[in-house]
C-alpha cells in the first residue's frame, strides 16, 4: 500500500460501515424476525468499521512520520480538505456501535471524536473566510466536515450525552442550508466533476436525513422536520438518475461516498416509518435499507479487491 496515496478521507470506509450497523440496529424494531440488534447482522457491520478505523489511523500515522507534507496537503487543499472530516465523525460512529459492549470506553471515544470535529471546522471555517478558495474545487466533502456534526446525536444520545449532541448538531444544522445552497450553484453553474468523484454528490443526502431523524430526536415532535424526509425522498431520485451510468465512472476511494448517505437516507426512512406505522412508508424504509446494505458491501468487496491486486503487484 502506497501510504503518500492513503488520504484522511478514506475514513468514509468507517462512516460506512459502521452507519450501516446503525441503521439496521435502529431498523429492528420495525422488522421483527428479520433484524435484531445486536445480533448477526448489524455487529458484523460495526466489528468491521473498529477494524478499518484503527487499520487506517495506522496507515495514517505511519504517512505523517514518512510524508509530513502530504498530509499537509490533505488539510490545505481545498479540493481535499472537506473530506477530512471522515476521521472525527467516524470515530464518533465507531463509539456508537460499541456502546453496549463498552460504555464508558465508547463515551470518552465519543467525546473525543466531537472536540476534534469543531477542531476541524474551526479550521475549515477560516479557509473560506480567508476567500481564497477557487469555487471549482469546492465540492460535497465540505458538508463532511462543517455539517458532520449532525450525525453525533444518533450515538451520543445512545450514550447518554443528549445534551452535548444537541450542542454539535446545532452547530452543523446552522451551517447546512448555506452549504447545500452553495453546492447546488456550484451543481449547476461551475465546472462539472471528473467522472471519479461523482459519486460525493451522494453526501448531499445526509443533511436533510440526519437533520431530519436526529432533529425529530433532539426536539420531539417537531412536525416541520418532516418536509426534509420528502425532499430528501426526491433529491435520492434525482441522484440515481444523475448515477445511471456509473458503470462507467472509474471505481476509487470517492465510491465510499455512495455508503454512507446511503445509509443516513435508511436511517432517516426507518425512523419516519416508525413514526408514520403503515404499508408504505414501511416499504420505503426496507429498500433504502436494501440499497444501503448493497451499495456497502459492493464497495468494500471492490475496496478489499483492488487491495488484493496491489499486494499481488508488489509480491511479484
Amino acid at each position: 500500500m502506497n501510504l503518500r496515496q492513503i488520504h484522511v478521507g478514506e475514513y468514509g470506509a468507517v462512516m460506512g460501515l459502521a452507519g450501516l450497523g446503525l441503521a439496521a440496529r435502529a431498523a429492528a424494531p420495525l422488522f421483527p424476525g428479520v433484524f435484531r440488534a445486536p445480533a448477526y447482522f448489524t455487529e458484523p457491520w460495526i466489528a468491521a468499521a473498529v477494524i478499518a478505523l484503527l487499520g487506517l489511523t495506522i496507515c495514517y500515522f505511519k504517512k505523517l512520520i514518512g510524508f509530513p507534507s502530504a498530509v499537509k496537503e490533505d488539510f490545505t487543499n481545498p479540493g481535499l480538505l472537506g473530506f477530512c472530516g471522515a476521521f472525527p465523525v467516524g470515530i464518533t460512529l465507531v463509539a456508537g456501535g460499541l456502546g453496549p459492549y463498552l460504555p464508558g470506553f465508547a463515551a470518552g471515544l465519543w467525546w473525543a471524536g466531537c472536540a476534534l470535529l469543531v477542531l476541524f471546522q474551526v479550521w475549515a471555517l477560516s479557509r473560506l473566510l480567508l476567500g481564497d478558495i477557487d469555487p471549482a474545487r469546492f465540492n460535497a466533502g465540505w458538508l463532511i466536515i462543517l455539517v458532520g456534526g449532525i450525525v453525533v446525536p444518533g450515538p451520543g444520545i445512545a450514550l447518554g450525552e443528549a445534551e452535548a449532541a444537541r450542542v454539535f448538531f446545532g452547530i452543523s444544522a446552522s451551517v447546512a442550508p448555506l452549504l447545500m445552497a452553495l453546492l447546488l450553484y456550484r451543481a449547476a453553474f461551475v465546472a462539472p466533476l471528473a467522472e471519479g468523484l461523482r459519486p460525493t454528490w451522494f453526501i448531499l443526502l445526509v443533511p436533510p436525513s440526519l437533520i431530519y431523524a436526529n432533529g425529530l430526536a433532539l426536539y420531539r415532535d417537531f412536525e416541520p422536520l418532516e418536509n426534509l424526509f420528502y425532499f430528501d425522498v426526491a433529491l435520492a431520485l434525482a441522484l440515481f438518475f444523475y448515477a445511471r451510468g456509473l458503470a462507467r465512472w472509474p471505481f476509487g476511494p470517492p465510491w465510499w461516498a455512495f455508503t454512507f448517505p446511503l445509509d443516513a437516507l435508511a436511517y432517516a426512512a426507518v425512523h419516519f416509518a416508525q413514526a408514520h406505522p403503515g404499508a408504505l412508508a414501511r416499504t420505503v424504509a426496507g429498500v433504502a435499507l436494501l440499497a444501503a446494505t448493497f451499495a456497502v458491501s459492493l464497495v468494500l468487496l471492490r475496496s478489499l479487491a483492488a487491495i488484493l491486486r496491489s499486494a499481488s503487484s508488489r509480491a511479484a
